[in-house]
């Protein structure tokens, strides 16, 4: 294929580049604004696409946040690009706030209390129900007995709680986003529609200068030829 590596990136190198980018978070942050502004689309489309892939940041689907993220901007009509690279808003840096943002207000919305102790015990829930759906997909083909019970666990005190409070929590952030976006986004643009007519205008008076330059210099040589 005519866009596909030639030398293709090892299985682990690619999941190390997705914990850390190659020049670091900083660096991929810059690099993902600066292709967000240049984008070929209207302001608004550009900020329905950020819209679609902040929103999905904050749910805990993991691992599936890249298709709802294009499936919402399609409803929306929004950037698809767009919304691919606004996902990258959930980083190693950002997971923390976020997931305490969807966890404490899911369990605001639903009447319980996130207690500091579950927060430190999360990791070991979300080991839990993986390893319960790895155990009962080796179960299907073994005599060992299915148990639900972490996965059970997993969903009734952080996947239920997050998923309600990621929306609300969601809609909220993604709705600033956009409303931050569309500005910058319009001024962005309008500058650099300027800056490129601009460019236009210098290259348009160097070819006429050129041209008139050309013009004095057959006329001169025309004179020259008369004389002599």
């Amino acid at each position: 294929m005519i866009f596909k590596r030639r030398d293709p990136k090892p299985f682990l190198r690619k999941m190390a580049e997705l914990l850390w980018p190659r020049g670091g978070w900083t660096r991929a942050f810059h690099y993902v604004k600066h292709r967000m502004r240049r984008l070929p689309d209207s302001p608004e489309r550009i900020a329905r696409g950020i819209w679609a892939g902040v929103f999905i940041t904050f749910t805990p689907l993991f691992g599936m946040h890249f298709f709802f993220a294009v499936l919402i901007s399609k409803l929306m009509k929004g950037n698809i690009l767009a919304s691919l690279m606004a996902t990258f808003v959930g980083n190693p840096f950002t997971f923390v706030f976020i997931t305490l943002a969807s966890l404490k207000t899911g369990h605001w919305i639903t009447g319980t209390e996130l207690q500091e102790g579950e927060l430190r015990a999360l990791s070991r829930k979300f080991a839990d129900a993986g390893s319960d759906l790895w155990h009962n997909f080796i179960a299907i083909f073994t005599p060992d007995r299915m148990d639900w019970s972490g996965l059970a666990i997993f969903s009734r005190e952080v996947f239920y709680p997050y998923l309600m409070g990621g929306v609300l929590a969601g809609v909220f952030f993604a709705t600033i986003s956009y409303y931050l976006a569309v500005p910058v986004l319009r001024a962005y643009q309008k500058r650099r529609r300027g800056l490129i007519k601009q460019k236009f205008e210098v290259l348009k008076a160097k070819t006429a200068a050129k041209a008139e330059e050309k013009k004095r210099a057959s006329e001169q040589k025309k004179k020259e030829k008369a004389n002599g």
